[in-house]
């Protein structure tokens, strides 16, 4: 009985306890809003010039929130229908094309298949010069998306250029959707791949029916596409596992200070596809609910993981209406996969001197196991079982001057013209003849940039300069700068491949639109490859998902790159 008593006192002293710690900061919240109003009070009435009181607490909230972590964010009124669309609906009223400025003037960039624009027929590379009446020329990118869209059923008024000729296009808006499986079907070798670009609205669903459909082609394996996948709403991905595992298991679990923000989500329905073999492809760029199905489906030993380390995000959001119809998006928890461990890679709460979030320490990885014993570890992204090393580096400087130029749009537009038909996307390239032919329009063309050589070069120059050493390098630095010149005219045979890749990507959308574009991509897919390897080689699958042959690198070893935050 004694116990028992002393158990109660405990128990009442932690309440008390917290109970305090929670009056506490509702004091301190309490004062510190009143400082701030009576400041920021004080600053619009008094200060010498005049303020902008909005942008001013705008200022105030973003610097607050910048403290703490890049996705507790604040949106006011104004933006809401952008971060709506965003992070939330795939939805919206138009006409389904996208726009790019070119020297002041409006081109259409590329249609969608089987929407109103397309239906239409704009095309890309057509000029637009009025929407509704409204000149289009001045006008700043937001303005002309709301000339664009509007409720569905009510019509868009364009005029035209093409080739010369002035056109007068009426067309009716729709509900434009942008799904969040952007591509599924059948990939060749009886393997089925659903791409899952986001996880907004529906997503869950879009998974199901394209795994519906890929089921009648009764497939030895699936692969579900997750890289360059942000997220999105964590429902979504229990769901998406769910397709995959049993009822009732644990998914994922969130855990926050706040007692109510603390759940564990688990599977509700029955599966749809059991058994089949399943492969998930990650790279740095997948993150959240990405990570968070590539995780569980690790540690269920459902899936095999193939690419590279995941983001590492670990946190999860939640928004809440303020007045005046904005809102905040914070960070109300972290999550946990279903072996118990969090993935989180940058350390919020700890930044360094510059107010920069570092990386967890190594020592602070925690070891842990799937269902059937396998070691996986917290922090640092989700560890792929297979990791294909891919080239990760940016665009050269030839081919990115050729991009902001617009080279590869006019290009393509004039190889449409050239060349009615185009016989698949899937087996395009161009030949060296296509190539060397648009070698041959640059003749012509401004192409002015600077080299990463040349860059240093300079810094080198001012570096002599401020030690007064330039007369003594003066020569070698002139002879460099010569041969650095000279080379820069062979970057487009040097950087044939990535140029041609690039303007076929261009080319391909002008006939089979966005799935064309990522059918002829497939040619070039080192992680898809590695995925449809693997069903080829049921022994090294069992392997792997035993713990006997996980963590296999395809290519050179990675060497680890900084953080993309």
């Amino acid at each position: 009985m004694k116990k028992i008593k002393y158990a109660f006192l405990a128990a009442g002293c932690c309440m008390a306890i917290l109970s305090f710690s929670f009056k506490e900061d509702l004091f301190l919240v309490s004062k510190n809003l009143d400082i701030f109003a009576s400041l920021y009070k004080e600053i619009n009435i008094n200060y010498v010039d005049y303020t902008n009181a909005p942008q001013l607490m705008k200022t105030g909230i973003d610097a607050m929130l910048d403290s703490l972590d890049p996705y507790t964010e604040y949106v006011p009124e104004s933006e809401i229908e952008d971060y709506k669309l965003k992070y939330v609906s795939t939805q919206y009223g138009g006409i389904g094309a996208s726009t790019v400025l070119i020297a002041g003037k409006l081109f259409v960039n590329e249609v969608s298949e089987g929407y109103p624009a397309n239906k239409g027929e704009v095309k890309a590379g057509d000029q637009i010069v009025k929407i509704n009446g409204v000149e289009v020329k001045g006008k700043e990118r937001a303005e002309i998306s709301q000339l664009l869209r509007g409720p569905k059923g009510t019509p868009v008024d364009l005029v035209l250029f093409r080739e010369g000729k002035e056109l007068q296009k009426k067309i009716i808006r729709e509900e434009i959707k942008q799904p969040n499986v952007s591509y599924s079907g059948m990939v060749g070798d009886g393997v089925g791949y659903i791409k899952l670009d986001k996880f907004l609205e529906n997503s869950g669903q879009e998974v199901k029916d394209a795994l519906l459909n890929i089921n009648k082609e009764n497939p030895k394996g699936i692969i579900l596409d997750l890289r360059n996948n942000g997220g999105g709403i964590l429902q979504e991905a229990v769901k998406i596992v769910n397709l995959f595992v049993q009822k009732d298991q644990l998914i994922v679990t969130q855990k926050g200070k706040n007692i109510e923000k603390t759940i564990a989500y688990k599977t509700q329905y029955p599966p749809v596809a059991l058994d089949v073999p399943l492969v998930v492809l990650v790279n740095a760029n997948s993150a959240s609910a990405s990570e968070i199905v590539a995780g569980s489906l690790q540690d269920l030993d459902r899936a095999i993981v193939v690419g590279q380390r995941s983001y590492g995000k670990g946190l999860v959001q939640q928004t809440f209406n303020l007045p005046y119809n904005s809102l905040v998006k914070v960070t109300v928890a972290k999550y946990y996969t279903p072996s118990g461990r969090c993935i989180q890679k940058l350390d919020y709460t700890h930044k360094n001197a510059d107010g920069v979030a570092e990386r967890f320490a190594d020592s602070t990885m925690m070891m842990f196991q799937t269902k059937a014993g396998r070691n996986v570890y917290s922090g640092n992204g989700i560890y792929p079982d297979v990791v294909v090393v891919v080239n990760t580096d940016k665009l050269s400087p030839v081919t990115i001057s050729m991009i902001s130029k617009n080279l590869f749009f006019n290009y393509a537009n004039q190889y449409r013209k050239t060349n009615p038909k185009l016989e698949s996307a899937k087996t395009f390239q161009l030949s060296d003849a296509d190539y060397t032919a648009f070698v041959n329009t640059l003749a012509d063309k401004d192409l002015t940039y600077q080299s990463k050589t040349e860059r240093l070069l300079s810094d080198l120059r001012q570096e002599a300069e401020k030690e007064n050493k330039s007369a003594e390098v003066k020569a070698d630095l002139e002879n460099l700068k010569y041969k650095l010149t000279i080379s820069k005219k062979t970057d487009v045979a040097t950087h044939k491949s990535e140029i041609k890749r690039v303007l076929e990507t261009q080319i391909v959308s002008r006939y089979f639109y966005e799935r064309g574009r990522i059918e002829q991509s497939f040619q070039y897919d080192k992680e898809l490859m590695a995925a449809k390897a693997l069903f080829g080689n049921q022994p090294q699958m069992l392997a792997i998902l035993k713990g006997d042959g996980n963590y296999k690198v395809i290519g050179k070893p990675i060497k680890e790159t900084a953080s993309l935050d």
